[in-house]
């Protein structure tokens, strides 16, 4: 079985999220990077091209050479994953998509709802796979915690609180990977909501098994002259009746990644953490407290097939997303691959972002989610 060739779209000098796509993308042997845009400017493009060691001639100055001569080559692209700002994924998706392309993508899918619904006609037409990257649900024991509310091990889902604190952008916004997620002319008009409330929300709802169906969203920019919010407090309502709580923040100082979700039931509760993503603690209503490890033998068939080191041996971020690009390059192989965030994840992620902060600037009191 060969590698399925990757083309990437951004991840240029300086980026981040570039280098974590591609360690994550290759390290399951499925897939290899081959080709890319990594930057619009063509000299930092082949930069790039030559930090990821491919072939010079493969790092390309735009899209549409790069779909042109990728179409000409026997060994050309099978699909393409965009890393690079919010404001360039619909554009990027539309090419690739228009090209004959499959999409995997960073998240938001788009800035604005609008442009997600344009997104979701162009995958429709395309008839083509579209993923994206909400990693924390790649995450072995967020599978897990998924699986045992789906078999009733807390029982009906009462109450869902999801934390996720960060404290970098409590100053200012200082070097590239933060001007552009407080510019929304990048970002979109969500900052932290976009940017980390998103995860949060979905998380939620792939956990849950329940959709979010009202919101009462309380969005800040606290920083002075910040245009977008960067500390966010959104009451929900789900489809079953639970209630629960986001919180999602950028200037919360000394907090890190601190993504925290915990779900209680009528028969129990768990709760699991990013930071401490190797274990999954579960509560009883007669006082016992379980704690589940990551590999162990009392884990479920999924969980146990997106773990690949021992019991007590750590696994984190870069495994939890190569998870995510091991289901698309299933989906890419005609296999089924369930729980891979994929364009309806999108819709209702971007109509979350989009609800949350009309409700917030109007003041709205609880409005409904609806995509």
């Amino acid at each position: 079985m060969r590698r399925l060739r990757m083309g990437m779209i951004g991840g240029g000098p300086g980026a981040f999220i570039g280098p974590v796509h591609r360690i994550a993308a290759e390290m399951d042997r499925e897939i290899e990077l081959v080709a890319g845009v990594f930057s619009s400017d063509a000299g930092r493009s082949r930069a790039a091209g030559e930090s990821y060691r491919i072939d010079p001639a493969r790092a390309y100055p735009d899209l549409d050479t790069m779909f042109a001569a990728e179409k000409a080559r026997e060994d050309g692209i099978d699909f393409v994953s965009i890393v690079s700002p919010n404001h360039h994924h619909l554009p990027a998706a539309r090419a690739a998509l228009a090209a004959g392309l499959p999409v995997i993508s960073d998240k938001p899918a788009t800035t604005t709802f609008a442009e997600a619904k344009e997104l979701a006609g162009h995958v429709a037409a395309a008839g083509l796979p579209y993923g994206l990257t909400h990693t924390y649900s790649g995450y072995p024991l967020v599978r897990e915690a998924r699986a045992r509310v789906a078999a009733g091990q807390i029982g009906t889902v009462r109450k869902v609180v999801v934390e996720y604190p960060q404290g970098w952008l409590a100053g200012e916004a200082v070097g590239k990977q933060a001007e552009w997620r407080v510019d929304p002319a990048r970002s979109g008009p969500g900052g932290c909501i976009g940017d980390i409330g998103t995860h949060a929300f979905q998380l939620t709802e792939f956990i849950s098994g329940q959709e979010v169906t009202e919101i009462l969203a309380d969005l800040g920019a606290v920083v002075p002259g910040r245009q977008v919010d960067d500390d966010c407090t959104v009451l929900l309502r789900f489809s079953n009746g639970a209630r629960g709580v986001l919180l999602a923040s950028q200037i919360e100082v000394g907090e890190m990644n601190g993504l925290r979700i915990r779900l209680y039931g009528d028969k129990g509760g768990m709760v699991w953490k990013q930071e401490v993503p190797n274990t999954l603690t579960l509560h009883t209503l007669d006082g016992r407290t379980e704690i589940i490890h990551a590999a162990g033998t009392q884990i479920g068939p999924d969980a146990a097939s997106r773990t690949r080191t021992p019991t007590g041996h750590p696994e984190g971020y870069l495994e939890a997303f190569a998870n995510i690009y091991r289901d698309f390059a299933a989906v890419l192989r005609g296999e089924e691959a369930p729980l891979l965030p994929g364009i309806d994840t999108a819709l209702r992620g971007m109509a979350f972002i989009a609800t949350a902060v009309e409700a917030s600037n109007n003041r709205a009191g609880w409005v409904p989610l609806t995509v």
